[in-house]
């Protein structure tokens, strides 16, 4: 029975002998080792990472999107659209977070890893869905959120937060029908009104 006394720097130090030059960035943020490799480089690292010996990362558990357009109040200047795996060790009882940027802007693509764990399948098909994120390789990449005839990314930075088109059932036409929204998109900031000595505080 393996004992749960690897450490983080032990994971960290494991990960950066299997991946070698395939790691861009490596650091530990509270506890968990984070990796950045990059797009051609992301299939390999993820097979390393589940099959080397110090990794053994069996288990995906996470797959996200992230769109990095708004970032920070500088104004950020990297890649737009990022791809974040969590995948967890049992057998060593390690976390790890793998990120990997999609190399166009205008046409995000990374490799399916669904081949690796296939855990990735509807969690891929989400970040397409909401980011439009292409998988290359992911043998049934559709929509799993949206309605079929959906165009456009809902979790994008640009898009809308009223969307461009809205639903409604036509009695005369007995059916649903699809229209321009007809709610004008607004501003709402909260009012925050603050008085002197409010609740007897100076």
């Amino acid at each position: 029975m393996t004992e749960f006394s690897v450490r983080p720097e032990d994971t960290q130090a494991a990960v950066v002998r299997a991946l070698g030059d395939k790691v861009k960035r490596v650091s530990l943020d509270l506890g968990e080792v984070q990796v950045l490799v990059s797009a051609h480089e992301y299939h390999a690292a993820a097979l390393l990472l589940r099959d080397a010996p110090g990794c053994q990362f069996e288990q995906m558990i996470d797959l996200c999107a992230v769109d990095y357009s708004d970032y920070g109040s500088a104004g950020y200047q990297g890649l737009r659209y990022c791809v974040v795996v969590h995948l967890l060790s049992v057998s060593l009882n390690q976390r790890v977070r793998l990120k990997v940027f999609a190399p166009d802007d205008d046409m995000p693509i990374v490799d399916s890893i669904n081949d690796v764990w296939n855990s990735a399948n509807w969690f891929e098909r989400e970040a397409f869905d909401l980011f439009g994120v292409v998988f290359e390789g992911h043998d049934d990449l559709r929509r799993i959120l949206t309605d079929y005839g959906f165009i456009g990314h809902p979790f994008r930075k640009d898009f809308p937060t009223t969307g461009h088109v809205e639903m409604r059932y036509d009695a005369e036409q007995a059916r649903v029908v699809y229209q321009p929204v007809t709610i004008e998109t607004r501003e709402i900031t909260p009012r925050i009104i603050r008085e002197d000595k409010y609740g007897g505080l100076h």
